[in-house]
């Protein structure tokens, strides 16, 4: 397989997971075994692609997200900034973890096993939540707390483990914690901008930037490809919860999960 394949069937990949509740990093991993694209480059060209993803959201979410402009009216505007305050508190936690955290957790949970259980956990936890008889009472990010806003942020921090899925993760905490599927997912998504950035700008600065012309040819590639994929996956993903809930994620994670197991265990 080329190089140029590779690149576009991973920024597919990192398109079609990053923002739904299956587990990015999960996905990577398996296709990653399968693609065998490795090393230093890899590992800044998964970055490059998740900031891909990241501007998918800040496009998607455009109007919501951007407090400026003469088209808003100063109640829009206070609505925007409450937003971003919001998001900032929420992301908090996660800054402060994957600082402390995120060396050792790369070196001891990045592995098969913690994958699949993350997944599968993941997805019984997601099934449970839907079978709930009652939704959350929570319907705008306007009415979520900055203290819900800070919980959603700490439960965000299981993400760190990977197979968790950090939009899984969000979602599931702010549903537990009133916000009804539609906010849940919105929160998520916000809640990528900062995290998401930071993570990638922080690996970005460990890993450096001694490219030659084919590998950021590669890069612009897969950057265009998440960002295309992703964009179009936000906006199916919330037609989808707006009719639909998440249980099909939940038996999705399941079936993943199991499958990361066997192949690892039995078939590899």
């Amino acid at each position: 397989m080329s190089d140029l394949i590779k690149a576009v069937v991973l920024g597919i990949v990192e398109g079609l997971t990053e923002f739904l509740p299956v587990s990015s990093t999960g996905h990577l991993i398996l296709v990653n075994e399968f693609i065998d694209f490795t090393g230093s480059f890899a590992k800044t060209f998964d970055i490059v692609i998740q900031l891909g993803a990241i501007l998918s959201v800040i496009v998607y979410f455009w109007r919501k997200l951007f407090p400026f402009g003469s088209s808003k009216t100063p109640i829009e505007k206070a609505e925007t900034w409450d937003i971003w305050k919001k998001t900032v508190v929420g992301v908090l936690p996660a800054l402060v973890l994957g600082a402390t955290l995120g060396k050792h957790i790369e070196e001891y949970l990045f592995n098969p096993v913690t994958v699949a259980l993350a997944l599968l956990i993941g997805g019984i936890a997601l099934i449970f939540i839907e079978r709930r008889k009652t939704q959350g009472g929570i319907t705008s990010i306007a009415q979520l707390s900055y203290t819900i806003a800070f919980l959603i942020g700490l439960i965000q921090c299981l993400a760190l483990i990977p197979g968790t899925s950090r939009s899984a993760a969000t979602i599931i905490g702010a549903m537990l914690l009133g916000a009804n599927r539609v906010v849940a997912a919105e929160f998520s998504f916000f809640l990528a901008i900062p995290t998401l950035f930071a993570a990638s700008a922080y690996s970005l600065l460990k890993t450096g930037f001694d490219l030659n012309i084919a590998q950021i040819q590669l890069l612009v590639i897969g950057f265009i490809v998440s960002f295309l994929v992703a964009w179009l996956v936000i906006a199916g993903f919330m037609k989808f919860i707006s009719k639909r809930d998440f249980k099909l994620f939940g038996y999705y994670r399941i079936l993943l999960g199991a499958f990361v197991l066997i192949y690892f265990f039995v078939i590899k």
